[in-house]
């Protein structure tokens, strides 16, 4: 994430450009100032999340899941394609989920070593009850001042 608070002026900027001719000061200047906003509604939806028993990464597998939706399930290592974390993490993070009762495992019939990993009712109903904050703080985050 990007947290820098106070970010470098157009004159700052202007200065690196004379020691750095490649760079484009107009494309660098917007571009920090995306970061910054996105840094800060990540900020957000983490505090969010954290206040609903969350966390980013648990939302977002419990989100992929739902996406899918198939009976079967997804396998861990396709989960953590999909999210783009490793596999001892997503394995160890699946593990917590479904010791909180919001994912349930299935051994792979044709090959037991592989667990199959699908919503249960506890955790469609954590998504139900998440997603409404979800969108609001969005909304309000694009509507406000704080943004470009």
């Amino acid at each position: 994430m990007f947290f820098l608070k106070e970010l470098p002026s157009r004159e700052i900027l202007q200065s690196y450009q004379t020691r750095f001719p490649a760079m484009n000061v107009d494309n660098v200047h917007d571009a920090l100032h995306m970061l910054r906003q996105a840094s800060l509604l990540m900020r957000q939806l983490d505090n969010y999340f954290a206040a609903n028993d969350l966390s980013t990464l648990r939302y977002l597998i419990l989100i992929v899941l739902e996406r899918e939706d198939l009976p079967e399930g997804l396998m861990v290592s396709e989960l953590a394609e999909r999210v783009d974390v490793s596999r001892p993490v997503m394995t160890r993070t699946v593990q917590t989920l479904v010791d909180d009762g919001l994912l349930a495992t299935r051994a792979c019939d044709n090959d037991g070593r592989i667990k199959r990993v699908r919503l249960t009712v506890a955790g469609h109903d954590t998504l139900n009850r998440v997603l409404p904050g979800y969108y609001q703080l969005i909304d309000r985050f694009m509507a406000s001042d704080t943004r470009l």
